[in-house]
């Protein structure tokens, strides 16, 4: 329905800043499927998929480790604070500084902006975990392995896939933006690029580009999170409250 309105309101257009959405899907199906699909759409997108992957795996694992220990809960909670207060794009000259230029720079910049809601959510979601289970944990001598995969995780699962979907988000903005920054491909070098050199039609197809993306990857995250915990879905639909 937006996109109707857009094509008719913009038919016509000659205004160098609002050009006719034909034009715009023109240059966005000319470029991103063509020379730009090697060149700049999968670099990012696989950038973006290790941060995010990276960014999940530690966020979970560190989650879990001090959601389970109070002691080192107390001890990284300072820095744990500290580190995610700070803003995302304030990193990129220190992943500069430290490791250049390049497709590591953007992940580290992912990465180290990205796993701070994943990493909070898990901590609540394991101290979350109810006194019973834990007794029950006991009485039954289940193994350390057994607890976290079979009692611990389950029980966190909504609020850790709650995290996931706030780093899913921001490791889109953080990839768009350590590109621009320092990069030499990707969707954000071509849409800094474009804007400098006033293609304003490339500038609106990357900004598209980017909204489809950012639309799919939340589409598949929330297929998979219905998968993995359908458990949920159904307790809440027996009970009445889904």
């Amino acid at each position: 329905m937006i996109f109707l309105l857009w094509w008719f309101a913009s038919q016509g257009s000659e205004s160098l800043y609002f050009p006719p959405l034909q034009d715009i899907l023109t240059t966005f199906f000319g470029y991103w499927f063509g020379e730009g699909f090697t060149q700049d759409l999968l670099p990012s997108v696989g950038k973006f998929l290790a941060g995010f992957t990276i960014s999940a795996v530690l966020g979970v694992g560190i989650g879990l480790l001090l959601g389970m220990n109070r002691w080192l809960r107390l001890a990284f909670d300072p820095l744990i604070m500290f580190m995610r207060s700070v803003p995302g794009p304030v990193l990129v000259p220190i992943g500069i500084l430290l490791i250049g230029i390049g497709a590591g720079m953007n992940i580290f910049i992912i990465v180290l902006g990205a796993l701070w809601p994943t990493l909070l959510s898990t901590i609540d979601g394991v101290r979350a975990l109810d006194s019973q289970l834990k007794d029950m944990t006991r009485s039954y001598r289940l193994t350390m392995s057994q607890r976290i995969f079979s009692v611990i995780l389950p029980n966190a699962g909504p609020q850790i896939f709650a995290g996931l979907r706030t780093t899913l988000q921001i490791s889109i903005i953080l990839i768009v933006v350590s590109e621009m920054v320092a990069s030499v491909n990707g969707i954000g070098f071509q849409l800094l690029y474009s804007q400098q050199t006033f293609a304003v039609t490339e500038t609106w197809s990357g900004t598209l580009l980017l909204g489809v993306l950012g639309y799919g990857a939340s589409l598949i995250f929330i297929f998979v999170e219905k998968k993995v915990l359908a458990w949920q879905h159904g307790m809440l639909a027996l009970s009445g409250k889904d």
